[in-house]
């Protein structure tokens, strides 16, 4: 895929990250890319289907099988906003994703990472990574000043 094509998926990803801003959802938005046609679109769902295994990517990941009828999505390519936690890592390495484009990264388990690197299965990162570092930046920031108001009062 062009870089143009990684843009067009990412902005994408970055819709369904909004609407779990919007609802009050870490904002994590998720596509997965099969033949150049978005089989499957997810964002965080933890808070409102209170299931801590509710990620963009699983719901995702999950749904793209299900269109593709097979468990394993060895021709897909998933874009993500954020890079996945070791949960997500785990899900995406069983259904054998051919390639991982990640928006904005993380500081943490970046030893894993480099190693998913050097395995191929990250393509690119930081794809728009200030539109969805920004959007995570905004929601933490509104959650600390709502915080903080609360104790105010």
């Amino acid at each position: 895929m062009f870089a143009k094509d990684h843009l067009f998926f990412m902005q994408k990803a970055l819709q369904e990250a909004q609407k779990a801003y919007t609802k009050n959802e870490i904002p994590v938005g998720a596509v997965v890319v099969y033949n150049e046609k978005i089989i499957s679109k997810a964002y965080n769902q933890v808070e409102s289907l209170q299931d801590t295994t509710a990620h963009a990517e699983m719901i995702a990941l999950t749904s793209a099988m299900t269109y593709l009828n097979n468990k394993y999505l060895m021709d897909c390519t998933l874009y993500v906003t954020l890079m996945p936690c070791m949960m997500c890592l785990g899900a995406i390495i069983c259904a054998k994703v051919k390639h991982v484009v990640i928006g904005a990264s993380h500081t943490h388990d970046t030893w894993l990472w480099e190693d998913m690197l050097k395995k191929k299965i990250i393509s690119s990162q930081d794809i728009l990574k200030e539109p969805c570092s920004t959007l995570l930046k905004d929601f933490f920031n509104e959650k600390r000043k709502h915080r903080m108001d609360n104790k105010m009062k």
